[in-house]
């Protein structure tokens, strides 16, 4: 066990869901017992007033029944509990407590108990005030000098000093300059009030000065004030401290001078009563509250300074004492005396964790064993050795900045997908032109190992497509517990989504506190975003995949798609996306090729990579390892760029809007300012048509925003278009060059960076800096072209040319051999595995039609392509 943590004495958990500040801890013989035993006084802001009694058997002991000698619940907030002679004929002690709008002073009594309950406590209301302002926080003390009674001065939050003598209410002033409330002492060696202003100073300001000052209650105009009676509030001293002060405590152990003592956000001070620094501490860390106490040594003061690290500082003037841990980050401490152990460290947190605590240690028990001696078998340890090594090896051939994932984890997500779309629709406000979305069911199922703190779930599908719920919190999950929660996916946007695809990701601690994370991923049928319709036999767009196997009917890999009366003659087959575009399917029925065909390029992209999947789980099913797929036409590059160009086109339209929304809502500003002054001015004056342009003004900002916000819709299909194409360009290069998986990834990294675009940070700006590393580093032509750096900052291009030319020239040299690596070596590998494999090509080249030697992809001028029409 540590050395440096505080040693429990007595604690306790106050309420549920309470809440506690710096004023809602008081310690002091509230009773009366005349025993010299400090009870806890604790107040909180839902009202409820606590006196605890500790009195453990044995340090650490829980807490019994009667160590709660009251618990009331009074009606509004508390904010500060003080214990003074606060009672008129008397000096005995009773509590103060501050609320928002009110003060009410009680006396604690005991009464005595004849049966084995013990004795029985309450409050009796001595006096109330009510307030007129709405009060901050408050001290007390023998304001003026008066002997046996102690005055109360409550800070109100607009600035206003109100000074109570006991029944009655005394006199209130306001403090100059005032902004914010700080916090308030009392030193009683001078006479005055200390405070901390909202200029960051300390100011003190004599009691006497107050009494005679003008009556905040009769404040008038500077020409009255000058003649009235009363003094102006002039403040005593001020020193300029330059952070916000975190609280203030006035201490006097001895017959000498007092000490002012602030804690401030980074800074400690203790100061004389004139104001002069007798010494500050800069602390290394965020306090959070502080008490100066008695020291043993004469000429100085111990202080404790806790902070949100959950550490406790005893200072010895600024010499660091002592350091201990806490269990949680406390809002205020005292020190207090119990059952002949004085010194006992009483601290509170925000949400009512209260301790008593001591500094001390507990003697270790442990003693080391012996070791036994026995002889050393060299050629065990140089096996074991051995075998350390290769483990360590193979640890370390992996780059991977995290560890891998345990095999059993600690809790298991899966998703299930219905294989049939909902009955009824659960689409909700979708905004699809179809005249029925459909859905889909997905169960999603949490399987817990261990304990699990707060598991959340979140649910997610990219736009266009939406989920019902997509936020889950559940209950801490117990050991070989589960959870299932049941969600509907459906298209929101009216366009085709680029993926169908969903992730589902659940948060946890582990009893530890640690945090980990499980998900999982899931694919969404291709029936929830179209139909089957009749095939069509005219299109622009045609793409021809090439297999190795014999054409399969689509009777038998799309099932769900073809009439059951057609049998296993079917070779057609016909997509009805609910935006509204068609694509269509076709199998030769001489060659081993499929041909996908539609109006629009990114229409190909979901129909393909459908086909691709289910060709290869039929042949997987049939044990069939060989099965491949190729393209040989020409990347469609042109018709790529097109799309390019539209979207950077809506990107463009989106920044001409803001800069003439900027422009014109100045303009509605300055009409606004006009007509202002116009109206207060007391002679009136013709307003010129001020209001016409401030109308006119109006509807241009309000025909501008909507037409921002159209283009905003038309930018996000764009971009859903612009994915869905790149996904198909992607797919069309890894066939055609057959890529590997790692490549693959490669290209998706470079080609699809963001899941969503930004005018802040576009597609374009993103791609052109990816791809031109590409070119410099595993596709560069020299050596000379990998010295040349990238610029570090993106910004948006003035047009798609240079973004386009690069494209070209990155599958132009795809095609003559170039590879695909993130390696630093990479460039020098690819020299020696294929000398003369990408010679350097000037860019005149790119302005004239290029044919890839071993290869029927043709690239034109400006990458125009040239469609290649076969048949299958």
């Amino acid at each position: 066990m540590s050395l440096f943590k505080a040693r429990d004495w007595w604690s306790t958990i106050l309420g549920e869901k309470e809440e506690f500040d710096q004023g809602c801890l008081c310690v002091a013989d509230v009773d009366n017992s005349g025993s010299g035993q400090d009870k806890v006084v604790v107040g909180s802001y839902k009202g409820y007033l606590r006196i605890f009694n500790p009195h453990p058997v044995k340090p650490g002991d829980e807490v019994q029944p009667e160590d709660l000698l009251l618990e009331v619940q009074l009606r509004e907030p508390i904010l500060q509990v003080e214990v003074g002679k606060f009672v008129s004929g008397t000096e005995g002690l009773h509590l103060a407590v501050l609320h928002c709008r009110k003060l009410c002073v009680y006396a604690v009594s005991a009464t005595q108990g004849n049966v084995e309950h013990g004795n029985q406590y309450q409050i009796k209301l001595m006096y109330e005030h009510n307030l007129q302002r709405t009060a901050c926080n408050m001290t007390y003390g023998p304001f003026g000098g008066v002997k046996g009674r102690d005055l109360i001065c409550i800070q109100s939050m607009d600035g206003m000093l109100m000074l109570f003598e006991q029944e009655s209410y005394a006199f209130g002033r306001f403090l100059p300059g005032f902004l914010l409330p700080g916090p308030l002492a009392y030193s009683s060696r001078t006479d005055s009030f200390i405070t901390v202003s909202s200029c960051q100073q300390v100011e003190s300001y004599k009691y006497q000065v107050l009494a005679f000052a003008t009556d905040a209650d009769e404040r008038q105009d500077m020409e009255q004030q000058k003649l009235s009676s009363g003094k102006r509030l002039v403040v005593d001293w001020i020193l300029n401290i330059g952070e916000q002060a975190l609280d203030i405590c006035v201490v006097s152990f001895n017959q000498g001078a007092s000490s002012v003592f602030v804690l401030g956000e980074r800074n400690f001070f203790c100061l004389k009563d004139n104001g002069q620094i007798r010494f500050m501490k800069k602390l290394d860390y965020s306090p959070s509250c502080f008490v100066p106490y008695c020291s043993v040594q004469e000429g100085t003061i111990n202080t404790l300074i806790a902070n949100h690290s959950k550490i406790l500082n005893v200072y010895q003037d600024v010499t660091l004492k002592w350091a201990t841990q806490l269990p949680c980050i406390p809002v205020s401490v005292k020190v207090a005396n119990f059952q002949d152990l004085k010194g006992v460290i009483v601290t509170l947190s925000d949400d009512g964790h209260l301790q008593c605590s001591y500094l001390g240690t507990d003697p270790s028990l442990f003693q080391a064993p012996k070791v036994d001696s026995r002889e050393i078998n060299y050629e065990e340890m140089d096996a074991e050795m051995k075998e350390l090594q290769k483990i360590i090896r193979e640890a370390t051939k992996t780059q991977d900045i995290l560890p891998e994932s345990e095999k059993e984890r600690d809790i298991t997500v899966t998703a299930e997908v219905s294989p049939d779309l909902d009955e009824e629709s659960q689409a909700i406000d979708s905004e699809v032109k179809a005249g029925t979305v459909p859905s889909v069911t997905v169960k999603i199922t949490i399987q817990s190992r261990v304990t699990a703190r707060k598991p959340s779930l979140a649910v997610c599908v990219q736009a266009p497509l939406a989920v019902t719920c997509d936020q889950f919190v559940f209950d801490d999950l117990e050991p070989d517990s589960s959870e299932t929660v049941v969600v509907s996916v459906f298209l929101k946007e009216n366009c085709s989504p680029p993926e169908l695809e969903g992730t589902c990701m659940v948060s946890y601690n582990i009893p530890t506190g640690i945090p980990r994370v499980s998900q999982c991923s899931f694919s969404l049928p291709l029936k929830l975003v179209c139909f089957p319709v009749q095939p069509s036999k005219a299109a622009n767009h045609k793409l021809t995949i090439d297999t190795n196997k014999p054409p399969i009917s689509f009777a038998t890999i799309f099932p769900d798609f073809v009439d059951p009366s057609e049998g296993d003659q079917a070779n057609a087959l016909g997509f009805q996306f609910l935006s509204g575009s068609k694509a269509t399917l076709l199998a030769s029925k001489t060659s081993q090729r499929y041909r996908i065909q539609s109006d629009q390029l990114e229409d190909l992209w979901l129909v393909m990579k459908e086909l691709i999947y289910r060709l290869e789980e039929h042949f997987k099913k049939q044990n069939c390892k060989d099965f491949a797929c190729t393209f040989s036409g020409s990347i469609p590059l042109q018709e790529y760029f097109e799309l390019i160009d539209q979207h950077f086109e809506l990107r463009l339209n989106a920044e001409k809007y803001q800069e003439l929304l900027s422009e014109r809502a100045v303009q509605f500003r300055a009409i606004e300012r006009r007509l202002l002054t116009r109206f207060k001015d007391k002679t009136p004056a013709p307003l010129q048509h001020l209001d016409t342009l401030l109308e006119g003004t109006f509807r241009e900002v309000i025909a501008l925003a909507d037409a921002a916000e159209e283009n905003q819709a038309n930018m996000f299909q764009a971009f859903a278009k612009l994915k869905s194409a790149t996904h198909l360009v992607i797919m069309l290069i890894s066939l055609w060059q057959k890529l590997s998986t790692d490549q693959v990834a490669i290209l998706e990294a470079t080609f699809l960076p963001l899941a969503e675009d930004t005018q802040e940070l576009g597609w374009e700006e993103t791609v052109d800096a990816a791809v031109s590393y590409l070119l410099r580093t595993c596709l560069s032509k020299s050596s000379k072209e990998q010295a040349l750096t990238l610029s570090s900052q993106l910004s948006m291009p003035k047009d798609t040319s240079r973004l386009k030319k690069n494209i070209t020239l990155f599958c132009d040299r795809l095609a003559k051999g170039g590879r695909l690596s993130l390696s630093t070596d990479s460039a020098t590998q690819q020299a020696a595995v294929m000398p003369g494999g990408c010679a350097t090509i000037p860019e005149s080249d790119l302005e004239e039609r290029t044919v890839v030697p071993g290869s029927t992809a043709m690239f034109a001028s400006h990458g125009q392509t040239t469609k290649q029409k076969s048949k299958p």
